[in-house]
């Protein structure tokens, strides 16, 4: 059972959504600002954040930016607004997935198993090196120049999986398909934002990045440096 920390101002939505989740074998923590989220989260663990983005005192996407500061914790969006800037800004400041409102339970449900399942290990040879870039399979960690790096579990398994298939390109569908678990074409802009967020912390200039390179039109490849 896993448990969930809904960060929700709506009263009624919160307390609709956590019967329905916990009716689908979750267990649900309600938190009506992003400060009470905040508080949630110093007191226990959680394996999950579902975050609303239209909230009194700090919004989602401040939360989401202080959530990020200190944790690695999977974040989902729920967002009223379908607008492709709002969802771009929820993704940018760290999470690793939205659903428009009105929320269905069962699609939620869909999309909190599918990030769990990216916190899952992936088979494979234990050690595989990029240059400088180290990434330990057994572990699920990832190092450069021997300092740890601190990815996300959706961060991860998108380095994976570019790595599985390095020197390769991989449209943004396939990577959906791969890594979320779904594929929609308006949700490109997710496989985007995380690359982004990704090369900031794996490439040495991410402003030009030598690892993960944009295949303008089709999607992203993963190169082994030049000596």
């Amino acid at each position: 059972m896993s448990t969930l920390l809904l960060v929700e101002d709506d009263a009624g939505v919160a307390d609709a959504l956590r019967l329905a989740l916990t009716s689908l074998g979750h267990r649900v923590v309600l938190a009506a600002t992003g400060e009470a989220g905040l508080a949630a989260m110093a007191e226990r663990p959680f394996d999950v954040m579902l975050l609303d983005v239209m909230m009194p005192g700090i919004d989602g996407f401040e939360t989401a930016r202080r959530v990020r500061a200190s944790s690695l914790l999977p974040i989902i969006m729920l967002t009223a607004r379908s607008d492709p800037v709002d969802i771009v800004a929820g993704l940018e400041c760290g999470a690793d997935d939205y659903v428009t409102k009105p929320v269905e339970p069962r699609v939620l449900d869909a999309r909190i198993k599918a990030v769990l399942r990216r916190a899952a290990p992936i088979e494979g040879e234990p050690v595989t090196l990029f240059g400088d870039l180290a990434i330990n399979r057994a572990a699920m960690v990832v190092a450069r120049g021997g300092e740890p790096v601190a990815l996300t579990p959706t961060e991860l398994r998108l380095l994976l999986e570019l790595a599985d298939h390095a020197g390769q390109v991989l449209s943004r569908h396939q990577l959906l398909q791969r890594v979320w678990g779904y594929g929609y074409a308006a949700d490109s802009r997710l496989v985007d934002a995380v690359v982004q967020r990704l090369r900031a912390k794996i490439e040495p200039e991410p402003g030009r990045p030598a690892l993960i390179r944009t295949v303008r039109g089709i999607g992203y490849r993963l190169d082994r440096p030049r000596p």
